[in-house]
């Protein structure tokens, strides 16, 4: 046996994760009261106010792709969205083969189109190519290569979107009470739905939210039984905090078609959510929390009630108001509790739906993921080479699903064998993809090149030329099997340890340059030992040094080390070893 071979491409080694308990609550919100039973207590401040005009509302939800089931409103966050690869997006997909500005969405004179922005892979709407701007209509399909969107109306029933205004005139800065006098209540007629209406309804949203377990089918179910109860109430609206912390209208309902313009003191929302409870405002008219607010006198509206959404960790999650217009039919402090119980109950709803959502997504990620990984698999070599006098053993495991390590042995015309290991920066589906174009464009180089070292500067130039932000740390190895000389080109990898016949290990190699895709036009070196018989060279990734316990501790290029000399330059029980010390390593956190 001439020499022995060691390939290490990266044990990211044993990732754990824990599963997420849920546990339902039941006391959410909180009425808020100054001591009197009249008398309902807030902490208002200068804000704005939500205003839903007659523009359509709009949403994008990706079927399918690595945001599959995801929702991207079309809202007055602006008229133009563009879908693309780019970070810059208004919609990012993270696929390869879409372009970096794909397609774009507009709104113009209330209708929605999408137009193609000259891709490679062109734009698609129901199946047909397009090539001028296609007005899209509810359910209509956009496909973007293999990511499909599905064009929905926005479930709000006014068919409106939002933007926000100033309070004209505002100048609260401190706590205010707006009482609730009985007695001015009892000289008008009210409408009010019978105890066992009540009931009634209460029991039927409890079961209708118990069954729904998605937001389209909670979010009605909530205001078609609160209209039951309350038979004063004009309009009905809730709204969902996005990611960003913005207040998203989700669902509204107008008793009459006329009233289906809704406007929301910014103010109230700001301070429901910021407090955690509900307010009633008997008569917004003359409340001087509303005081020459245009958002409520614009709409005329009389009497509102507004409570919040609470999730399980009892973070604010949304709102739920009711509002009247007709003086006579005033909301009361009893009528409140009512809603604060509902508000509670659709709390869960929709909190339970979003989980369910969510779970939905994670399952199609993960879907997506074990595809990529057999993908990503089918760029790694599954045999080592048959060479006289050698032997190699390689192991390869991500941390996740998919990763940027990569190895390849590549046998060049001449019979020379190259063993490339690398690692591109970051996880998962980008380093991935970079890791395939690394793969082709390695084999390319090194057939074109004369050595190795002009191999590796023809893989940095070409790789610089990419339009991304990442490198790539790569250890380029040329085995000589009929003088047994190995050419070593390092760009900013971990040198090879090389077990040689003193019983000593030493890196292979002093020369290292920097890490391919940084600087197109430098200009790597190599160097040549000769690899004497029962010698060892190991080439890993940082998956294995930089291993860590429960104290952060690395597990160190010493200990790899010693696993060589302990192993006595076997290139099988080496990995093996070096796995199970590294897995036990890592166990121990």
């Amino acid at each position: 046996m001439r020499g022995r071979w060691a390939a290490e491409p990266g044990d990211r080694n044993v990732a754990s994760s824990a599963g997420r308990a849920y546990n339902q609550r039941h006391g959410r919100a909180r009425l808020a009261r100054d001591g009197s039973p009249s008398t309902m207590a807030a902490s208002v401040h200068r804000g704005r106010s939500l205003l839903f005009t007659d523009r359509r509302m709009a949403e994008l939800k990706a079927i399918n792709g690595p945001t599959g089931g995801t929702r991207y409103p079309l809202d007055d966050s602006g008229d133009t969205w563009v879908i693309g690869r780019h970070p810059k997006c208004d919609i990012v997909v993270d696929e390869s083969s879409i372009s970096r500005q794909h397609a774009r969405v507009l709104r113009e004179e209330n209708e929605f189109f999408v137009e193609d922005l000259g891709s490679r892979n062109h734009t698609y709407v129901n199946g047909n190519l397009i090539s001028t701007r296609v007005r899209l209509a509810d359910g209509d399909e956009i496909k973007l290569c293999d990511t499909i969107f599905q064009f929905r109306e926005k479930p709000l029933e006014s068919n409106g979107d939002s933007f926000f205004s100033d309070d004209i005139g505002s100048t609260h800065q401190s706590t205010v009470l707006s009482k609730v006098s009985l007695s001015s209540l009892t000289d008008s007629s009210r409408l009010v739905a019978s105890p066992a209406v009540t009931l009634d309804a209460l029991l039927e949203i409890s079961r209708a939210l118990g069954r729904a377990i998605s937001l389209d089918d909670v979010l009605p179910q909530v205001l078609n039984g609160l209209f039951r109860i309350f038979l004063q109430a004009d309009r009905g609206y809730i709204a969902l905090l996005d990611a960003d912390g913005n207040l998203v209208p989700r669902w509204s309902q107008a008793r009459r078609e006329d009233m289906s313009d809704f406007r929301v003191s910014r103010t109230i929302a700001n301070e429901v959510l910021t407090r955690k409870e509900a307010i009633l405002s008997v008569d917004a008219l003359s409340d001087d929390r509303f005081d020459t607010s245009q958002s409520i006198a614009d709409f005329r509206i009389r009497s509102m009630m507004c409570a919040p959404l609470l999730d399980s960790n009892d973070d604010p999650m949304g709102i739920l108001q009711l509002d009247t217009t007709q003086q006579h039919k005033q909301f009361r402090e009893s009528d409140l509790e009512v809603l604060v119980a509902v508000a509670t109950q659709a709390s869960i709803a929709i909190d339970n739906a979003r989980l369910h959502e969510q779970t939905l997504r994670q399952k199609a990620v993960e879907r997506d993921l074990e595809l990529a990984h057999e993908v990503q698999q089918s760029f790694l070599p599954t045999e080592a080479p048959q060479v006289a006098g050698y032997e190699f053993h390689h192991f390869y495991r991500p941390a996740h699903h998919i990763g940027g390590d990569y190895f390849d042995y590549v046998t060049l015309p001449d019979g020379r064998i190259a063993v490339v290991v690398a690692d591109v920066v970051g996880h998962g589906v980008a380093a991935a993809l970079l890791m395939a174009k690394l793969s082709a464009e390695t084999r390319y180089c090194l057939a074109a090149a004369p050595t190795p070292a002009e191999a590796v500067t023809a893989l940095n130039e070409r790789m610089s030329h990419l339009p991304i932000d990442r490198f790539v740390t790569l250890i380029l190895i040329v085995l000589d099997p009929q003088t047994h000389e190995v050419t070593v080109v390092n760009a900013g990898h971990m040198a090879p340890l090389w077990l040689n016949r003193d019983g000593d290990v030493v890196d292979a190699g002093d020369e290292s340059g920097f890490p391919v895709g940084i600087f197109d036009d430098h200009e790597y070196e190599q160097e040549t030992i000769t690899l004497g018989s029962g010698e060892m060279m190991l080439l890993y990734t940082d998956g294995v040094n930089e291993s860590c316990d429960a104290d952060e501790t690395q597990f160190g290029i010493d200990r790899i080390r010693e696993t060589l000399l302990r192993t006595g330059g076997e290139p099988q029980a080496t990995i093996e070893q070096l796995v199970n010390e590294v897995g036990q390593f890592a166990v121990e956190q």
